[in-house]
């Protein structure tokens, strides 16, 4: 059995997070990360005290954006360097970046398909979201935004990967998705 890598176009991470001091007026959600040499996904609740009719707003998310390069992916199948449709799988594999801060445990992470085309952008900050323009939780390109805060997805295919102990690497089977990039039954954004 061969293995064949593709590497991603584009990848950023999007967030609603509180800004440094917590503020609940205060989100980063005009930040972009674009460039950052990682990608983070995480929830986190209860920094701050939400109110009892909006117990949501200490609720901070961030997700994960990736482009694939399907054009490769395609040219690949053309040369034979792959298999045909049925007779290859693909998986999306993406790994633990070791740090000192404390991870979650016992989780299910859902993975789905953009259904906007987003603009990666050349963000860097991911502590203070001061770099804005680009992909962010509020817009999808400069000064377009997502049809849905915080990014429009197709509801399927849907995947999903479970983490016991929160430290454990990313692989699913997303075949299905990257048939339908190919065949150009669903854009790949």
């Amino acid at each position: 059995m061969a293995i064949k890598r593709f590497f991603a176009d584009s990848d950023s991470t999007i967030t609603n997070a509180m800004k440094e001091g917590l503020s609940a007026t205060v989100r980063g959600d005009e930040a972009n990360m674009g460039k950052s040499d990682i990608i983070e996904v995480f929830s986190i609740f209860g920094q701050i005290t939400g109110s009892i009719n909006q117990p949501d707003e200490s609720q901070e998310l961030s997700r994960i954006l990736i482009q694939f390069p399907v054009s490769s992916i395609s040219a690949a199948r053309t040369k034979d360097e792959i298999p045909g449709s049925g007779s290859v799988n693909f998986f999306l594999k993406l790994y633990n970046a070791e740090h000192s801060q404390n991870v979650p445990e016992n989780f299910t992470l859902a993975v789905l398909p953009v259904a906007q085309e987003w603009q990666e952008g050349v963000g860097l900050d991911m502590d203070n979201y001061s770099d804005k323009g680009a992909v962010s939780w509020i817009n999808r390109k400069d000064d377009t935004a997502w049809t849905t805060v915080g990014g429009h997805y197709h509801s399927e295919p849907i995947y999903s990967a479970s983490f016991d102990t929160g430290l454990e690497d990313l692989c699913v089977d997303i075949s299905t998705l990257v048939e339908e990039w190919i065949a150009g039954t669903k854009t790949n954004y």
